[in-house]
């Protein structure tokens, strides 16, 4: 039976199972009574982002959790690193955010934190599948009516300015925020505003159909654009649920993830910050980030994909700076989970402090050429099991060498497999990556 959780949390078309209304009905009261089974109080914190069929998602959890006897608390439309933060700061038994992240707004998802903040266990996801999948069903919709705790709100936003607190902007700096016409909307420009920076906000006006659509940080080349016309300092791209962040350069560059932890962690290197001096990053990682980190003494251990997993092997490594590619960053002395606020505010307080433009901080990482292509799967099944794919795998690593990269692996939240093959050169590699893609659509499309 194919598992409803993926590497982050459920995610599918809303309305369609395993998110339609009972099922979610079933998946609030699942969680109570899992709850209670463990000792916890029955105590539950949620929040989503802007897509429109958040608000019936809302009212299914509430009901589900009502009908176990059970409490939740609602943070309205918020970043999902809000719920996250204030779970653990506030030990409620768990959080929720509806939210599928950068996906469509025909998607929605379901993620759900542990009392620390955390991605819950698989021991818990199966507890939940098994109430997902059980006969129970509610035969009534109930609007939850549930007002949003404008404490926990406000909380959540001082939390971020406090990052903020001991730094001195000596120049009114620019910022484009590309929202995403989600979850950041209502916090990103209010915030940066209050900190002093002079704010241009573009793709700030969700209204439920319009979050991720062309822009924030799967389409940037907008926001490159307006950055370049502003005369802006930085611009920054945001996701639906703004767990993570791209930054755009003042040249108008686009940068991914793996810059943003070149130039953080270089930073705290200097200051005596970076714990352990080991960063911790994915398989995707360019291989110009672990030689530029190398040439500062700093180790970069890679993971599999989902920051999930980041984050983990930082708890094992006592590391205080991790993440992914696509711009989800843990920076775990403030916050459980990556949080894209929070990472926007970092480079900033990195451009701020040193004084010194964004171009010139990423100047000492040189990225390798790297192709990454994904290709529409029927079946998630083990690539091992196919010998042609194998084989094509085995003499793109010999072609590669110690030069160069393949990764293969499947989305955890799409029907898709991902590729990614890196090496000196471009044409060469990108030829391998279509010979790898034709050859898993052959036995996997």
């Amino acid at each position: 039976m194919e598992r409803l959780f993926g590497t982050d949390g459920i995610r599918t078309t809303a309305g369609q199972f395993p998110l339609d209304y009972s099922s979610v009905f079933k998946l609030g009261k699942g969680l109570i009574a899992l709850l209670k089974d463990q000792g916890l109080a029955p105590r539950v914190l949620i929040g989503r982002d802007s897509r429109e069929s958040g608000g019936w998602l809302n009212d299914a959890l509430f009901q589900g959790i009502k009908d176990a006897s059970g409490e939740a608390v609602s943070l309205g439309v918020i970043p999902t690193p809000a719920v996250s933060h204030l779970t653990n700061k506030h030990t409620f038994s768990a959080g929720i955010v509806i939210s599928a992240s950068h996906n469509p707004f025909q998607d929605n998802g379901i993620k759900i934190f542990s009392p620390q903040g955390t991605k819950i266990s698989k021991d818990w996801e199966n507890n939940l599948e098994e109430a997902i999948r059980s006969p129970q069903n509610s035969n009534t919709r109930e609007v939850s009516g549930a007002t949003p705790d404008r404490e926990l709100v406000k909380e959540y936003k001082d939390f971020l300015k406090s990052q903020f607190e001991d730094i001195r902007i000596q120049k009114p700096y620019k910022i484009v925020l590309d929202c995403a016409n989600g979850a950041s909307s209502f916090y990103a420009p209010e915030i940066f505003s209050d900190l002093g920076f002079k704010v241009f906000p573009i793709n700030a006006s969700p209204n439920g159909k319009n979050i991720n659509l062309n822009c924030g940080s799967l389409y940037p080349e907008d926001l490159a654009k307006t950055v370049k016309d502003f005369g802006a300092d930085i611009g920054v791209a945001y996701d639906g649920d703004a767990d993570r962040a791209l930054c755009v350069d003042e040249k108008g560059t686009i940068l991914n993830g793996d810059h943003t932890l070149y130039v953080c962690a270089k930073y705290l290197k200097e200051s005596g910050r970076l714990r352990s001096d080991t960063v911790v990053a994915t398989t995707m990682s360019n291989i110009g980030l672990e030689t530029a980190l190398q040439k500062m003494d700093i180790e970069l251990i890679r993971t599999q994909v989902g920051d999930k997993y980041v984050r983990d092997r930082m708890v094992d490594l006592n590391a205080n700076l991790g993440g992914e590619q696509s711009g989800h960053t843990l920076f775990l002395d403030e916050c459980p989970s990556g949080d894209g606020i929070l990472t926007s505010l970092k480079m900033c307080e990195v451009m701020v402090t040193k004084n010194t433009p964004l171009s010139r901080l990423v100047s000492g990482y040189k990225e390798s050429p790297q192709i990454l292509l994904n290709v529409e799967v029927a079946k998630k099944e083990d690539f091992s099991h196919f010998p042609e794919i194998l084989n094509t795998m085995g003499r793109i690593k010999d072609i590669l060498g110690n030069e160069g990269r393949l990764d293969l692996r499947f989305s955890g939240t799409e029907p898709l497999a991902r590729i990614m093959i890196e090496g000196k050169d471009e044409n060469q590699i990108q030829a391998e990556a279509e010979n790898m893609a034709t050859v898993i659509s052959k036995y996997l499309g």
